[in-house]
């Protein structure tokens, strides 16, 4: 499909779209909510800006088969279980660590793309995401020298990651079916859904939090979210996924830089060389990639 062109230089909204993806670890680890409960009302905050939106996307709800719900529900339950898993792993290790294997997930799209939907591969392909791969493992072997918290704080952003590139391949499916502004809300109505009961469940309080807290669940949904991943879906118009995807690339950087200055994190030479490595091999793995746009462009 021939591409728009944007009504302003693209890169002024792709520069304010990774900046603000780059808030999003630092929110949720200065906020010492339970990462469900920031979850929930991250997506809550954004369900209530979407719906003024909705109006005519309403109709489109009657069109849906028991068997779309059940698959709008699964998406959103794994994007439930990334939200609970990534920003779980950044209560145990760094911002630098934990999004930069974040960063993983279109290799683990293509790997599932490829079982489902039969999709090719090339040789650039497979080099790109090996390389991708070993930098992710060189993060996890030097924060084993740092601590096992931080190791396992690795394992639940992987853990993340694989959770929402299925997330991202059940869009993938339903995306060619149904409109994506309904898919979207559809899919942030289940997960707060399923934070909901697991809360409940878990007996964790939904409210009583301090207003700090409360500003930062607002902040979550406006900036990584609105000013973040829906800015970069409306640049679905008029940029492919994939130059889109490469620039989201500089969210670890961005990511890393802020948790520098706001959190004191240092970035170990480890996390720099993997990081290296990760943001090489992916930037040649999405160059040569046949991971659909649609499925791209879903990540949150």
């Amino acid at each position: 499909m021939e591409k728009l062109k944007c009504p302003v230089p693209v890169f002024i909204p792709l520069i304010v779209g990774v900046i603000a993806v780059s808030f999003s670890s630092i929110f949720v680890k200065l906020s010492d909510a339970p990462v469900s409960v920031q979850g929930m009302y991250r997506l809550l905050f954004t369900v209530l800006f979407m719906l003024p939106f909705s109006a005519k996307h309403v109709m489109e709800a009657k069109r849906i088969t028991s068997r779309q719900c059940l698959l709008l529900f699964l998406s959103g339950l794994f994007l439930a279980l990334h939200f609970l898993l990534w920003m779980g792993s950044l209560k145990l290790t760094t911002v630098a660590s934990s999004t930069i294997i974040l960063a993983l997930q279109p290799v683990f799209v293509l790997i599932g793309a490829f079982f489902l939907f039969n999709e090719k591969t090339s040789p650039a392909l497979l080099a790109g995401m090996g390389v991708a791969i070993c930098g992710a493992v060189f993060i996890g072997w030097g924060d084993i020298g740092i601590s096992p918290e931080n190791l396992l704080g690795d394992v639940l952003s992987l853990l993340g990651t694989l959770a929402v590139a299925v997330h991202m391949l059940i869009g993938q499916h339903l995306l060619r079916r149904i409109p994506s502004f309904f898919y979207s809300l559809s899919v942030f109505v289940s997960v707060i859904a399923v934070f909901a009961c697991y809360n409940l469940a878990a007996g964790i309080p939904m409210v009583g939090y301090a207003k700090q807290d409360w500003t930062i669940f607002f902040l979550l949904a406006i900036i990584p979210t609105v000013f973040g991943h829906v800015l970069f879906n409306w640049l679905m118009k008029y940029l492919s996924a994939t130059t889109i995807y490469v620039n989201i690339l500089g969210e670890p950087v961005g990511a890393s830089i802020l948790a520098y200055f706001m959190l004191n994190e240092h970035i170990t030479i480890f996390q720099a060389a993997g990081g290296f490595l990760v943001c090489t091999g992916l930037y040649v793995f999405l160059k040569t990639n046949h991971v659909k746009d649609s499925s791209l462009s879903q990540s949150v």
